[in-house]
């Protein structure tokens, strides 16, 4: 069964404390095997974590990869399930191991098997975030660790569990699968310091480990074909969920993309921009496109 959707709240993050932790959409009938998630662009903010939090609700949201969910929002009329969290990403970070976890930030000393060294934790930004994407700390106060296993469990787990059923089910049906990890990336600024158009759109496959190279070279070749700068794996080459479910010796490939938030948006703002409805067309494009190409590109 469907988990049910979130309530509609479109350009807004609320502060309710019982939205469902993720929305899965599907399509009546699956006829690729392709599966797209986006984990960090939940906008749903308990009016706990906004208490304890020393920033305001805006600056909380610096680190969302906002209105994702909606650019991508014609896979399920396309034959593919799209996958998204509800919670935001300075909460609980779904593309991080389950326990990278940043012991300065814990009022009680953690277990020995939490992994408290990561680059990931070291930048502040572990399963449990110390600061937003712009550098500021999120907490007035030090969390107990229990608080971080109640999100792992009430939130990570969930969301995991119901990618791995996606997975699983998509493999029975086609014997192989595709997942694309669907993010945004702050604007570099390079037009306005340099005159050099920064990239659109960077492909992260683990540096050809995560999926085969025919996938990344035409999702690569659609984009620019609708006139897009696009990178490969500079500086984003997939987190942990390109990594650790792209294995294609298991017939699983995954791809991460980001698209720059100044294509789409106000990121000051954190607003849709007039032209947000033609780059949301663009990757309905792409969509269709790999919809009917993925067969070929990961069959065997």
């Amino acid at each position: 069964m469907d988990v049910p959707a979130a309530p509609a709240d479109q350009d807004n993050a609320t502060a309710v404390d019982d939205t469902p932790p993720l929305r899965v959409t599907r399509p009546i009938t699956q006829t690729a095997p392709v599966i797209f998630t986006s984990p960090h662009s939940g906008r749903h903010y308990s009016a706990g974590f906004i208490a304890s939090s020393r920033l305001d609700p805006l600056s909380l949201r610096r680190s969302e990869d906002s209105f994702v969910d909606e650019l991508f929002a014609a896979a399920p009329s396309h034959g593919a399930p799209l996958l998204a969290a509800t919670f935001p990403r300075a909460f609980c970070d779904v593309n991080r191991e389950p326990w990278e976890l940043d012991p300065g930030m814990f009022a009680d000393p953690l277990p020995s098997w939490v992994n408290t060294t990561s680059s990931r934790v070291t930048a502040g930004l572990g399963t449990v975030a110390r600061i937003v994407a712009s550098g500021e700390g999120i907490y007035r106060d030090k969390l107990s660790f229990a608080e971080a296993e109640q999100r792992v469990t009430d939130l990570w787990r969930p969301y995991h569990d119901m990618l791995g059923a996606l997975i699983g089910g998509t493999l029975s049906l086609f014997g192989h699968c595709l997942l694309i990890d669907c993010h945004s990336m702050p604007s570099q600024g390079q037009p306005a310091r340099t005159g050099i158009r920064g990239a659109d759109f960077i492909l992260g496959d683990a540096h050809g480990t995560a999926c085969t190279p025919r996938v990344t070279r035409f999702v690569e070749r659609t984009l620019s074909d609708l006139g897009y700068m696009v990178r490969r794996n500079d500086p984003y080459a997939g987190g942990y969920i390109t990594r650790h479910y792209g294995r294609p010796r298991t017939r699983v490939h995954a791809l991460q993309i980001e698209v720059s938030r100044e294509l789409y948006m106000d990121e000051t703002r954190i607003e849709r921009l007039a032209h947000f409805g033609g780059v949301q067309k663009d990757l309905t494009r792409l969509i269709e496109a790999l919809v009917r190409e993925t067969p070929h590109l990961i069959g065997e």
